[in-house]
Protein backbone atom coordinates (compact mmCIF):
# COMPACT_ATOMS: atom_id res chain seq x y z
CA UNK A 1 0.00 0.00 0.00
CA UNK A 2 1.26 3.47 -0.89
CA UNK A 3 2.31 5.53 2.11
CA UNK A 4 0.17 8.63 2.75
CA UNK A 5 2.00 11.92 3.23
CA UNK A 6 3.93 14.62 1.44
CA UNK A 7 7.00 14.47 -0.74
CA UNK A 8 9.21 17.10 0.90
CA UNK A 9 12.50 18.67 -0.17
CA UNK A 10 14.81 20.54 2.21
CA UNK A 11 17.23 22.94 0.53
CA UNK A 12 20.13 23.67 2.86
CA UNK A 13 19.76 20.37 4.68
CA UNK A 14 23.33 20.37 6.01
CA UNK A 15 23.10 23.86 7.55
CA UNK A 16 22.29 24.64 11.18
CA UNK A 17 18.59 25.31 10.52
CA UNK A 18 18.25 22.39 8.11
CA UNK A 19 19.53 19.95 10.71
CA UNK A 20 17.13 21.28 13.35
CA UNK A 21 14.29 21.23 10.84
CA UNK A 22 14.67 17.48 10.39
CA UNK A 23 14.78 16.90 14.13
CA UNK A 24 11.64 18.98 14.70
CA UNK A 25 9.79 17.35 11.80
CA UNK A 26 10.51 13.92 13.24
CA UNK A 27 9.54 14.97 16.78
CA UNK A 28 6.22 16.42 15.59
CA UNK A 29 5.52 13.43 13.34
CA UNK A 30 5.07 15.68 10.33
CA UNK A 31 3.57 13.55 7.52
CA UNK A 32 6.54 13.07 5.22
CA UNK A 33 6.26 10.27 2.69
CA UNK A 34 9.55 10.91 0.91
CA UNK A 35 12.24 13.28 2.13
CA UNK A 36 14.85 14.74 -0.21
CA UNK A 37 17.80 16.42 1.44
CA UNK A 38 19.45 18.97 -0.83
CA UNK A 39 22.48 21.24 -0.56
CA UNK A 40 25.32 22.67 -2.61
CA UNK A 41 27.58 20.45 -4.71
CA UNK A 42 30.29 20.45 -2.01
CA UNK A 43 27.85 18.93 0.51
CA UNK A 44 26.33 16.40 -1.89
CA UNK A 45 27.02 12.83 -0.84
CA UNK A 46 26.99 13.52 2.90
CA UNK A 47 25.03 11.12 5.07
CA UNK A 48 22.39 12.67 7.33
CA UNK A 49 20.18 10.94 9.87
CA UNK A 50 16.42 11.47 9.88
CA UNK A 51 14.84 9.51 12.71
CA UNK A 52 16.11 5.97 12.24
CA UNK A 53 16.92 6.50 8.56
CA UNK A 54 20.23 7.57 7.06
CA UNK A 55 19.71 9.67 3.94
CA UNK A 56 22.19 10.86 1.33
CA UNK A 57 22.33 14.57 0.56
CA UNK A 58 21.84 15.44 -3.11
CA UNK A 59 22.91 18.50 -5.04
CA UNK A 60 20.09 21.02 -5.44
CA UNK A 61 18.86 20.93 -9.02
CA UNK A 62 15.67 20.58 -11.02
CA UNK A 63 15.88 16.80 -11.18
CA UNK A 64 16.14 16.52 -7.39
CA UNK A 65 13.12 18.81 -6.92
CA UNK A 66 10.89 17.32 -9.59
CA UNK A 67 7.57 16.00 -8.26
CA UNK A 68 7.82 17.33 -4.69
CA UNK A 69 4.75 18.66 -2.86
CA UNK A 70 6.53 21.09 -0.55
CA UNK A 71 9.93 22.76 -0.37
CA UNK A 72 11.65 24.13 2.73
CA UNK A 73 14.55 26.43 1.97
CA UNK A 74 17.21 27.60 4.41
CA UNK A 75 19.98 28.96 2.23
CA UNK A 76 21.31 32.25 0.86
CA UNK A 77 18.96 34.83 -0.65
CA UNK A 78 20.41 34.07 -4.06
CA UNK A 79 19.50 30.38 -3.71
CA UNK A 80 16.03 31.24 -2.39
CA UNK A 81 15.32 33.51 -5.33
CA UNK A 82 16.32 30.89 -7.90
CA UNK A 83 14.26 28.07 -6.42
CA UNK A 84 11.43 30.30 -5.25
CA UNK A 85 10.82 31.35 -8.84
CA UNK A 86 11.09 27.70 -9.94
CA UNK A 87 8.53 26.59 -7.35
CA UNK A 88 6.11 29.42 -8.11
CA UNK A 89 6.21 28.62 -11.82
CA UNK A 90 5.26 25.00 -11.05
CA UNK A 91 2.77 25.91 -8.29
CA UNK A 92 4.76 24.18 -5.56
CA UNK A 93 4.70 25.85 -2.15
CA UNK A 94 8.08 26.92 -0.81
CA UNK A 95 8.52 27.93 2.82
CA UNK A 96 11.60 30.14 2.93
CA UNK A 97 13.71 30.78 6.02
CA UNK A 98 15.70 33.65 4.51
CA UNK A 99 15.06 37.33 3.90
CA UNK A 100 14.72 37.20 0.11
CA UNK A 101 10.93 37.48 -0.02
CA UNK A 102 9.90 38.70 3.43
CA UNK A 103 8.89 42.19 2.39
CA UNK A 104 7.32 41.26 -0.96
CA UNK A 105 3.67 42.33 -0.98
CA UNK A 106 2.50 39.01 -2.41
CA UNK A 107 4.46 36.85 0.08
CA UNK A 108 2.92 36.28 3.52
CA UNK A 109 5.32 36.59 6.44
CA UNK A 110 3.85 34.22 8.98
CA UNK A 111 3.87 33.22 12.62
CA UNK A 112 0.94 30.76 12.71
CA UNK A 113 -0.10 31.71 16.26
CA UNK A 114 -0.29 35.38 15.23
CA UNK A 115 -1.27 35.81 11.57
CA UNK A 116 -2.04 32.35 10.23
CA UNK A 117 -4.89 33.78 8.15
CA UNK A 118 -2.31 35.43 5.91
CA UNK A 119 -1.47 31.97 4.54
CA UNK A 120 -4.64 32.09 2.43
CA UNK A 121 -2.87 34.51 0.05
CA UNK A 122 0.38 32.59 -0.32
CA UNK A 123 1.09 32.85 -4.09
CA UNK A 124 3.28 29.73 -3.65
CA UNK A 125 5.96 31.36 -1.46
CA UNK A 126 5.72 31.83 2.31
CA UNK A 127 8.40 33.50 4.38
CA UNK A 128 9.46 32.85 7.96
CA UNK A 129 10.28 35.97 10.00
CA UNK A 130 13.73 36.73 11.29
CA UNK A 131 14.61 34.78 14.44
CA UNK A 132 14.51 37.95 16.56
CA UNK A 133 11.21 39.14 15.10
CA UNK A 134 9.21 36.00 15.88
CA UNK A 135 9.39 35.97 19.71
CA UNK A 136 8.98 39.75 19.86
CA UNK A 137 5.84 39.76 17.71
CA UNK A 138 4.28 36.91 19.68
CA UNK A 139 4.56 39.04 22.82
CA UNK A 140 3.38 42.22 21.09
CA UNK A 141 0.44 40.41 19.53
CA UNK A 142 -0.74 39.35 22.99
CA UNK A 143 -0.21 42.78 24.50
CA UNK A 144 -2.08 44.67 21.80
CA UNK A 145 -5.22 42.81 22.85
CA UNK A 146 -5.13 45.02 25.97
CA UNK A 147 -4.31 48.36 24.33
CA UNK A 148 -3.05 49.50 20.96
CA UNK A 149 0.73 49.87 20.78
CA UNK A 150 2.15 53.36 20.34
CA UNK A 151 5.90 52.69 20.16
CA UNK A 152 8.42 49.84 20.50
CA UNK A 153 12.15 49.84 21.20
CA UNK A 154 14.23 46.71 21.60
CA UNK A 155 17.76 45.53 22.33
CA UNK A 156 18.69 42.00 21.32
CA UNK A 157 21.37 39.63 22.61
CA UNK A 158 21.82 37.14 19.80
CA UNK A 159 23.54 33.75 19.86
CA UNK A 160 26.27 32.94 17.36
CA UNK A 161 24.23 30.06 15.91
CA UNK A 162 22.18 32.76 14.19
CA UNK A 163 25.20 33.29 11.94
CA UNK A 164 25.62 29.58 11.22
CA UNK A 165 27.58 26.48 12.09
CA UNK A 166 30.94 28.09 11.31
CA UNK A 167 30.30 30.83 13.87
CA UNK A 168 29.38 28.25 16.49
CA UNK A 169 32.66 26.45 15.88
CA UNK A 170 34.58 29.73 15.95
CA UNK A 171 33.25 30.56 19.42
CA UNK A 172 34.02 27.04 20.66
CA UNK A 173 37.56 27.26 19.27
CA UNK A 174 38.14 30.71 20.74
CA UNK A 175 36.91 29.61 24.16
CA UNK A 176 39.23 26.60 23.98
CA UNK A 177 42.21 28.76 23.03
CA UNK A 178 41.54 31.20 25.86
CA UNK A 179 41.19 28.42 28.41
CA UNK A 180 44.56 27.01 27.33
CA UNK A 181 46.29 30.38 27.22
CA UNK A 182 46.81 30.08 23.46
CA UNK A 183 46.58 32.78 20.84
CA UNK A 184 43.25 33.10 19.07
CA UNK A 185 43.37 32.71 15.31
CA UNK A 186 42.12 35.56 13.11
CA UNK A 187 38.30 35.74 13.36
CA UNK A 188 36.41 34.78 10.23
CA UNK A 189 32.73 34.71 11.19
CA UNK A 190 32.87 38.16 12.84
CA UNK A 191 34.99 41.31 12.45
CA UNK A 192 36.55 40.81 15.89
CA UNK A 193 36.84 38.12 18.56
CA UNK A 194 33.43 37.04 19.88
CA UNK A 195 34.59 34.98 22.89
CA UNK A 196 34.37 37.05 26.09
CA UNK A 197 33.05 39.91 24.01
CA UNK A 198 29.86 41.50 22.64
CA UNK A 199 29.40 43.07 19.20
CA UNK A 200 26.76 45.76 18.61
CA UNK A 201 26.81 44.70 14.99
CA UNK A 202 24.52 42.09 13.39
CA UNK A 203 24.53 42.20 9.57
CA UNK A 204 25.66 45.13 7.43
CA UNK A 205 25.27 48.81 8.31
CA UNK A 206 23.02 51.09 6.32
CA UNK A 207 23.44 54.79 5.59
CA UNK A 208 21.17 55.68 8.51
CA UNK A 209 23.43 53.87 11.00
CA UNK A 210 21.05 50.96 11.57
CA UNK A 211 22.06 47.46 10.55
CA UNK A 212 20.01 45.28 8.22
CA UNK A 213 19.07 43.09 11.20
CA UNK A 214 17.66 46.09 13.05
CA UNK A 215 15.66 47.15 10.01
CA UNK A 216 14.40 43.59 9.51
CA UNK A 217 12.97 43.62 13.03
CA UNK A 218 11.20 46.92 12.41
CA UNK A 219 9.83 46.16 8.95
CA UNK A 220 8.85 42.56 9.68
CA UNK A 221 7.08 43.48 12.92
CA UNK A 222 5.04 46.10 11.09
CA UNK A 223 4.10 43.66 8.33
CA UNK A 224 3.08 40.77 10.59
CA UNK A 225 1.00 43.02 12.87
CA UNK A 226 -0.42 44.89 9.86
CA UNK A 227 0.66 48.16 11.49
CA UNK A 228 2.89 49.75 8.86
CA UNK A 229 3.40 53.04 10.71
CA UNK A 230 4.39 51.57 14.08
CA UNK A 231 7.29 53.63 15.55
CA UNK A 232 10.04 51.09 16.15
CA UNK A 233 13.79 51.07 16.81
CA UNK A 234 16.15 48.23 17.69
CA UNK A 235 19.80 47.68 18.53
CA UNK A 236 20.97 44.16 17.72
CA UNK A 237 23.95 42.74 19.60
CA UNK A 238 25.89 39.50 19.07
CA UNK A 239 26.89 37.79 22.32
CA UNK A 240 29.13 34.77 23.10
CA UNK A 241 26.21 32.36 23.53
CA UNK A 242 25.80 29.27 21.35
CA UNK A 243 22.01 28.98 21.17
CA UNK A 244 19.09 31.19 22.10
CA UNK A 245 18.28 34.83 21.36
CA UNK A 246 17.28 37.22 24.14
CA UNK A 247 15.61 40.62 23.96
CA UNK A 248 14.82 43.55 26.23
CA UNK A 249 11.71 45.28 24.91
CA UNK A 250 10.16 48.63 25.82
CA UNK A 251 6.53 49.12 24.75
CA UNK A 252 4.42 52.28 24.98
CA UNK A 253 0.64 51.93 24.79
CA UNK A 254 -2.03 54.34 23.63
CA UNK A 255 -3.88 54.07 26.94
CA UNK A 256 -3.25 53.11 30.54
CA UNK A 257 -2.59 49.40 31.07
CA UNK A 258 -2.22 47.10 34.06
CA UNK A 259 0.45 44.46 34.50
CA UNK A 260 -2.26 41.99 35.46
CA UNK A 261 -4.14 42.50 32.19
CA UNK A 262 -0.95 42.30 30.15
CA UNK A 263 0.15 39.19 32.03
CA UNK A 264 -3.20 37.53 31.41
CA UNK A 265 -2.98 38.34 27.70
CA UNK A 266 0.55 36.95 27.51
CA UNK A 267 -0.54 33.78 29.29
CA UNK A 268 -3.27 33.25 26.71
CA UNK A 269 -0.92 33.59 23.73
CA UNK A 270 -0.34 30.22 22.08
CA UNK A 271 3.32 29.25 22.07
CA UNK A 272 4.30 31.73 24.78
CA UNK A 273 5.11 31.05 28.43
CA UNK A 274 4.76 34.00 30.81
CA UNK A 275 6.05 34.15 34.39
CA UNK A 276 4.66 36.96 36.55
CA UNK A 277 7.18 36.41 39.35
CA UNK A 278 9.53 39.36 39.00
CA UNK A 279 12.45 37.35 40.35
CA UNK A 280 12.05 34.47 37.89
CA UNK A 281 13.37 34.56 34.36
CA UNK A 282 14.41 32.13 31.63
CA UNK A 283 17.92 32.29 30.21
CA UNK A 284 19.05 31.29 26.70
CA UNK A 285 20.60 28.15 28.15
CA UNK A 286 17.24 27.10 29.60
CA UNK A 287 15.34 28.01 26.42
CA UNK A 288 17.64 25.95 24.20
CA UNK A 289 15.87 23.08 22.44
CA UNK A 290 12.43 24.44 23.41
CA UNK A 291 9.72 25.53 21.00
CA UNK A 292 8.10 28.08 23.32
CA UNK A 293 8.84 31.78 23.64
CA UNK A 294 9.46 32.84 27.25
CA UNK A 295 8.52 36.26 28.64
CA UNK A 296 9.36 37.46 32.14
CA UNK A 297 10.42 40.53 34.14
CA UNK A 298 7.34 42.47 32.96
CA UNK A 299 7.33 45.83 34.73
CA UNK A 300 6.31 49.44 34.25
CA UNK A 301 8.65 51.81 32.46
CA UNK A 302 8.57 54.97 34.64
CA UNK A 303 10.29 57.07 31.98
CA UNK A 304 7.19 57.26 29.74
CA UNK A 305 3.42 57.29 30.08
CA UNK A 306 1.73 53.90 29.66
CA UNK A 307 5.03 52.09 29.16
CA UNK A 308 6.30 48.64 30.14
CA UNK A 309 9.54 46.69 29.83
CA UNK A 310 10.00 42.92 29.53
CA UNK A 311 12.58 40.19 28.95
CA UNK A 312 12.01 37.71 26.12
CA UNK A 313 13.95 34.54 25.18
CA UNK A 314 13.58 31.83 22.55
CA UNK A 315 15.62 29.17 20.75
CA UNK A 316 16.59 30.88 17.49
CA UNK A 317 16.98 27.63 15.53
CA UNK A 318 13.65 26.17 16.65
CA UNK A 319 10.81 28.69 17.03
CA UNK A 320 13.01 31.29 15.38
CA UNK A 321 13.32 29.13 12.26
CA UNK A 322 12.72 25.36 11.95
CA UNK A 323 9.74 24.95 14.28
CA UNK A 324 7.97 27.94 12.78
CA UNK A 325 8.47 26.42 9.32
CA UNK A 326 6.94 23.11 10.40
CA UNK A 327 4.05 24.91 12.08
CA UNK A 328 3.37 26.83 8.87
CA UNK A 329 3.26 23.54 6.96
CA UNK A 330 0.96 22.03 9.58
CA UNK A 331 -1.33 25.04 9.24
CA UNK A 332 -1.35 24.68 5.44
CA UNK A 333 -2.59 21.10 5.91
CA UNK A 334 -5.20 22.14 8.46
CA UNK A 335 -6.50 24.84 6.13
CA UNK A 336 -6.66 22.47 3.16
CA UNK A 337 -4.12 24.52 1.20
CA UNK A 338 -1.90 21.44 1.18
CA UNK A 339 -3.20 17.89 1.23
CA UNK A 340 -1.59 14.52 1.80
CA UNK A 341 -1.78 11.98 -0.99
Amino acid sequence: MKKIGLDVAVIGATGAVGEVFMRVAFERNFPIRNLRLLASSRSAGKQVKYGNEVLTVLETNEEALEGVDLVFCSASSEVSKVWGAWCREREIIMIDDGSAFRMDEDVPLVIPEVNGNDLDAHNWIISIPNCTTTPLVMALNAMQQVSSIKRVTAATYQAVSGTGAAAVQELIDQNSSLSQGSDISTPEAYPVQIAQNVLPHVDDFGEDGFTKEELKMRNETRKILHDYDLPFAATCVRVPVLYGHSEVVHVEFASEVSLVDLGNALSLQDGLVFDDDQTNYVTPLEAADCDDTFVSRLRFDPSVDNGVVFWCVSDNLRKGAATNAIQIAESLLQRGILSES
